[in-house]
């Protein structure tokens, strides 16, 4: 009997061990992880300004692009305001003067500019690189206040475009498109003074921009202007300075925050007829 008892101890043992150790051979599940909180978009400040206008006279002949923007057609348009810091008048005015002019005609809207710089450099010859790593000038397009989208260009001094499209808002889960091209577009550049070359002093460097009307229609039911249509648009400078960790942005019509993708921020551009009243 205490023998049986003995071999009924040993077989208990046995499987305890056995099952302390199967049960050390599973695989510990991880406990789940608690659900990551949704970022929330930094509020944007109330808006207590009137953005800017700006009237674009109808021409009737085509504008050359070339970079000069000294031509006579160009005569018949009148300076924005010189641009400001994103943040608006409590931030320092920008160091160097930016201003831009628009007309249109039955198949492009133009845009000229002016950048002054007294030392123009670029590096990015890649269509749709990340233009703004260098200084550049950028132009914003809202075409229609019903859609939620809009349109994006950035050129640098080397003439190298980034074009691209929002379906909405960044702060609103928007998506860049960089499969949108602008399909005709016309740029050019042109330095007053000389390209990569620290060792003089530049005076500026200027653009001209042919927006084709057409360019619009793949992502949006954009109907060609007339007089009287209005659109939302914006434009922005971005500027580094060696030895500063962010760059400067510097804009038409300011945002209030430094964010450009708030669109019912930016400036109105009413379609105007060959002489504006």
């Amino acid at each position: 009997m205490r023998k049986l008892a003995s071999q009924l101890i040993t077989i208990a043992l046995l499987t305890t061990t056995a099952v302390a150790l199967a049960q050390q051979s599973q695989p510990q599940t991880a406990p789940a992880a608690a659900p990551k909180p949704r970022r929330t978009p930094t509020p944007v400040p109330p808006m207590t300004w009137t953005p800017n206008h700006y009237d674009a006279i109808h021409i009737s002949k085509p504008i050359k692009i070339d970079g000069n923007i000294n031509k006579r057609v160009w005569k018949k348009a009148k300076w924005t305001d010189d641009f400001v810091d994103i943040e608006g008048s409590a931030k320092p005015t920008p160091k160097y003067r930016t201003r831009a002019k628009m007309l249109w005609d039955d198949n492009y809207l133009y845009i000229a500019a002016e950048i002054q710089e007294p030392d123009v450099k670029a590096t990015l010859t890649q269509h749709d690189s990340v233009i703004f790593h260098d200084n550049d000038f950028e132009v914003f397009i809202k075409p229609l206040a019903t859609e939620t989208g809009y349109f994006e260009f950035e050129m640098n001094a080397l003439n190298t475009g980034w074009d691209l499209y929002l379906n909405k808002p960044y702060r609103q889960g928007g998506k860049a498109d960089n499969k949108w091209d602008i399909e005709g577009l016309k740029t050019a550049v042109r330095v007053q003074g000389t390209l990569n070359n620290s060792t003089d002093k530049d005076k500026s460097w200027t653009v001209e921009i042919a927006y084709p009307w057409r360019a619009f229609t793949n992502r949006q039911p954009v109907p060609q202007p007339v007089v009287g249509t209005e659109w939302r648009i914006n434009f922005s400078r971005v500027e580094w300075t060696a030895g500063k960790p962010r760059e400067d942005n510097w804009v038409w019509s300011h945002q209030g925050l430094i964010d450009m993708h708030v669109p019912d921020r930016w400036g109105y551009l009413e379609f105007r007829g060959a002489h504006s009243e």
